[in-house]
């Protein structure tokens, strides 16, 4: 029993020594237990010793950085799951869930993201607006395989426009010429086409004092560029407290006004648009000051057609899509997984694992949140083996061995002297 023991703790070594390079290789551990027989008479009778083998998958290791942003590993407590290759096409309620430590993954032939030894990896789909909704996070019942050939161009069309914008006060006076200001904002509509979307704003110049009023129109060049899509009354305060600030807005033709919003709701070809202009008695949106016009603070959302160029991972998990426009798209999460007892998950090839009986169930968390640790692209964890230990090991484990064949040796000799006594 103790040359069979100490044979299993140095076939345990081997496999560690051979693993010292392999990136995600947990190691593995042999621990040794006595076994006592009931002494049934003065005789003493031998029990042994017993041995188990388990991996230490709790141990982590250290993260060397890569130049892929698809090499990606858990900082911490935790693995990512993945699939094997008939789990591609099957049904999530029948797909074999596995667990990885790390892994150096690449886009095959179908735009799935794989590992060399054949491990897809798995995350929940993002929305169009990049969120992930409600998932099932004690199963992988939500999970997708990552795709990213569907995502090798995309448009965002517009959705908001911010107008912060500053219209002369002195425009509105006895003494304005009436001359209109012209502001053209560039917006995409849903085939990813640049449009342009006109603001005419046009003083009402009062016959004495100030009107503080202005009428505006708003023109799209998607559609007839002549013919406003509706018309916008804005009257700004004149008192010491919200003076420049917009009183009122009154809107007709086919645009909307909400004062407690301060968004102006318009209908596009494309569809529709809200123009945030400001709320009443606000500083934010459009105001009238003594000032010249100045247009200082105008965004909007969308983006043009793009191509892919990247994908990334940050720490929280999210798989952004990176185009050539500058535009980001979140296409997945990638969650982390956890067990009560990570040393009692099943070791599998290529450095899975699957859930057991002895571990516990499982639960998907977000990355850097609960127990687990945060992903991280453009790194590989290390082998947990340490050469040095190993090396120390195998010495202890061959005198062990040599000291337990010495018994047989001796067991042996004493045999011999019983066989002497019958001469």
């Amino acid at each position: 029993m103790g040359l069979n023991s100490n044979s299993s703790r140095l076939s345990a070594i081997s496999d560690n020594i051979a693993n010292s390079s392999t990136y995600g290789y947990k190691r593995s551990k042999v621990d040794f237990s006595s076994m006592v027989l009931k002494q049934q008479s003065a005789a003493y009778a031998a029990g042994g010793v017993r041995v188990t083998s388990f991996k230490d998958i709790s141990a982590t290791g250290s993260l060397v950085s890569t130049g892929n942003a698809t090499d990606i590993a858990v900082s911490g407590r935790g693995l990512v799951p993945v699939t094997d290759g008939a789990g591609i096409n099957a049904l999530s309620s029948e797909r074999g869930l596995m667990l990885l430590p790390t892994g150096s993954f690449y886009a095959d032939e179908n735009g799935n993201l794989r590992t060399q030894s054949g491990l897809f990896l798995l995350g929940w789909p993002a929305n169009s607006d990049g969120e992930i909704g409600n998932v099932s996070r004690n199963s992988g019942t939500s999970l997708e395989p990552v795709n990213i050939s569907a995502s090798q161009y995309t448009a965002s069309p517009t959705s908001s426009i911010d107008l912060g914008i500053n219209l002369p006060a002195d425009a509105t006076t006895e003494d304005g010429n009436g001359e209109s200001y012209m502001l053209p904002i560039e917006y995409f509509d849903n085939l990813g086409r640049a449009q342009t979307l006109s603001f005419k704003f046009t003083p009402n110049v009062p016959a004495t004092g100030a009107s503080n009023n202005w009428s505006v129109e708003v023109f799209d060049s998607a559609g007839d560029p002549l013919t406003s899509l509706g018309d916008l009354d804005i009257t700004f305060a004149d008192s010491p407290t919200n003076g420049g600030r917009i009183d009122t807005v009154t809107a007709s033709g086919g645009v909307s006004y909400d004062a407690a919003s301060g968004v102006v709701s318009m209908t596009l070809p494309h569809g529709n648009v809200d123009v945030f202009i400001g709320r009443p008695s606000d500083s934010a949106g459009i105001t009238q000051l003594s000032a010249p016009f100045s247009p200082t603070n105008v965004s909007k959302d969308g983006a043009p057609i793009g191509d892919l160029q990247s994908v990334e991972i940050d720490e929280k998990g999210y798989l952004q899509a990176v185009y050539n426009t500058g535009f980001r798209r979140t296409l997945y999460q990638i969650p982390v997984g956890d067990v009560p007892n990570m040393n009692g998950l099943q070791a599998l090839d290529g450095q899975a694992y699957s859930v057991s009986s002895e571990s516990g169930n499982l639960y998907l968390w977000d990355a850097g949140t609960g127990p687990v640790g945060t992903i991280e692209g453009y790194a590989l964890m290390e082998s947990t083996t340490d050469i040095a230990e190993e090396l120390t090991d195998l010495i202890e484990t061959q005198r062990a061995y040599s000291s337990n064949a010495k018994i047989v040796q001796t067991v042996d000799e004493m045999l011999q002297e019983t066989t002497n006594l019958k001469r």
